[in-house]
């Protein structure tokens, strides 16, 4: 037998090579908890193997989801490591990295099903809701047969997972998270992207607010009234719950969690809730990032020189800024140590790994390597970013605003500085740019616009959150700013996409006050106003009329084109939009 064969037959002798290999002060720090807790659990004769005895979290999982706990091992908050012995053991697609972390495959979904996502249509919530192609009302009756073939499929497997987690940093704002599922992927995912309770609050932490049943192995029945296909991610604010059914892809809970917040927050709380990244320099000044896939979101919030709050979900309340999860999760593709050094390094033990290809042999992972798919991801907690912000929330309320796009046309200036009424207009717009392909069928650069930089998890009217956003800009004095991160001198295939180092630059300018305080003249069309100059950025760079390779006709033309989808996709807000707002985008003369 050879030594891999031996560690793939008795994973925890790997486990315990990598647990000596990847001991730092963060995962000592984990293992203690994991030791205190364990022994907390078996003082208090806490045991699924003792059929006579059973803990409180087994009680509620068999009075409120009918769970058989004499049947199924219901493990709880396991540890770490018992989570990768489980996914080696049990979960085909499951390996160790080089790096320490778990790699993990989540089937023939390899991304989120927002055409497959519904709410349920119930009177506590139907008035709030923005109904329409974002969110697709579902009968609460439907929503009890899927929930009933989702415990179904649970109570079928010898061992399920539960973890107990909080969203939202805030105390005063936080909601307690249980996630049930079938595999240990989706409970170490989990257990990462939401805040992990101390041992105290463990035991004092109680029935949950909000709870996730992850079948997603299963399918739906697509015959069910109101479902589309073999996939269903269904949520509901009345029973406060959420079901999956059809898809192992574990991004669906994350930004199933998002949702509820982003509905709770604003409604319940008169909190405004964020898909933004988030960052605070050692003076207390806070800036949130806008930003698409792609558009550099993560990338550019992860800056040594500040203080990472978080890198994609946020709250901004009467009281500053705080992170919902406990963790990120980033795009691997293309990843690097030179470009990203900060999340290369984070990918390690405890870390998932999803979806990529990695050498059978060394077990070192490609991350140029998009054979499975593009969106390959990592999930890890927020402490191994070593300059996280623990705990992840500010008293300090941003300062400066920054809207990120991936410009294909390569029309819009790098850095523009909006004026309130533009800032509203270009966060409901949440435009950037696909490329030529990256998706089946395109073959040009093609505008695509998600409102508030996330329409996908907006339970409300766009216009709402905007308002929101107004308002703490005014009473802060934040300024906006619009930071194209994609091409320059032509369009995508033609020109250029805009160096990171520039783009960093450019974010280091507006940090230290500079651009603030710069000289700035108009860009047509878009009306915007750009700096004259930027340390570190070419002067030319900064207005694309000046570097644009083809002829000045075509470069009208092109952003003319860019601005007529603009228009064109803004009409579909305009019935509550301001004309202070309306008037703010662009005009073609």
């Amino acid at each position: 037998m050879n030594s891999l064969h031996r560690f793939v037959h008795k994973p925890h002798l790997l486990t315990n090579i990598v647990l000596k290999k990847f001991s730092n002060n963060v995962l000592k720090t984990r293992l203690s908890y994991n030791s205190q807790f364990n022994r907390s659990i078996q003082r208090k004769n806490y045991s699924t193997n003792n059929a006579k005895v059973h803990t409180r979290v087994e009680e509620e999982l068999h009075e409120k989801a009918h769970i058989d706990y004499d049947r199924v091992a219901i493990k709880w908050n396991p540890s770490i490591a018992k989570l990768y012995e489980d996914a080696l053991k049990y979960e085909d697609g499951s390996a160790i990295a080089s790096s320490g972390a778990l790699v993990t495959a989540s089937g023939i979904k390899t991304g989120r099903s927002p055409k497959d996502k519904r709410i349920v249509d119930e009177p506590g919530s139907s008035n709030d809701i923005w109904w329409g192609p974002v969110n697709t009302k579902l009968p609460e009756n439907v929503f009890l047969i899927n929930r009933e073939r989702a415990v179904d499929y649970l109570n079928t497997r010898k061992r399920i997972y539960v973890f107990d987690g909080f969203a939202g940093w805030d105390p005063k704002y936080r909601i307690k998270v249980r996630v049930v599922s079938a595999r240990a992927y989706h409970a170490l995912f989990m257990r990462n992207m939401l805040i992990r309770p101390t041992i105290e609050e463990l035991e004092t932490y109680g029935s949950p607010d909000f709870t996730i049943y992850n079948a997603g192995a299963f399918p739906a029945n697509r015959y069910t009234t109101g479902m589309t296909s073999t996939t269903s991610v269904a949520l509901n604010f009345h029973t406060h719950e959420m079901v999956i059914l059809g898809t192992e892809y574990a991004g669906e809970m994350k930004k199933g969690v998002f949702t509820v917040m982003h509905y709770i927050m604003p409604v319940k709380h008169n909190v405004l809730s964020l898909h933004s990244s988030a960052n605070e320099g050692h003076k207390g000044d806070v800036s949130i990032f806008f930003g698409l896939s792609g558009t550099g979101k993560t990338t550019l919030s992860a800056d040594p020189k500040r203080l990472l709050i978080g890198d994609d979900e946020h709250c901004w309340s009467d009281d500053g800024i705080f992170n919902i999860e406990g963790g990120c999760y980033a795009k691997c593709i293309g990843l690097s140590p030179d470009k990203e050094p900060e999340i290369f390094d984070a990918i390690r033990f405890g870390s998932v790994l999803e979806n990529v290809v990695y050498d059978r042999h060394t077990r070192i992972v490609n991350y140029d390597d998009s054979t499975l798919t593009e969106n390959t991801r990592c999930a890890y907690p927020i402490e191994y970013i070593p300059n996280a912000k623990l705990p992840c929330i500010s008293s300090g309320h941003p300062k400066n605003i920054i809207l990120l796009t991936c410009d294909a046309y390569g029309v819009l200036p790098p850095v523009s500085k909006l004026s309130p009424s533009q800032a509203m207009y270009h966060f409901i717009s949440g435009y950037t740019a696909k490329i030529a392909g990256t998706e089946e069928g395109v073959t040009q650069p093609e505008a695509t616009f998600s409102a508030c930089f996330g329409q996908p998890f907006l339970v409300l009217h766009p216009a709402r959150y905007a308002k929101m956003l107004a308002e703490k800009m005014r009473q802060h004095s934040a300024d906006a700013w619009l930071i194209n991160t994609g091409w320059n001198g032509g369009a995508y295939g033609v020109g250029e996409r805009i160096k990171l180092k520039y783009s960093r630059a450019i974010i280091d300018a507006i940090h230290s006050g500079e651009l603030s305080k710069a000289e700035y003249e108009s860009y047509d069309v878009f009306n915007l106003q750009i700096p004259k100059s930027c340390t570190g950025v070419p002067s030319d760079l900064l207005n694309p009329s000046r570097t644009w390779k083809g002829s000045e006709d075509e470069f009208k033309h092109t952003r003319n084109t860019l601005a007529e989808r603009f228009i064109k996709n803004f009409k579909d807000y305009e019935d509550q939009a301001t004309a202070e707002i309306i008037s703010a985008g662009p005009i073609i003369s």
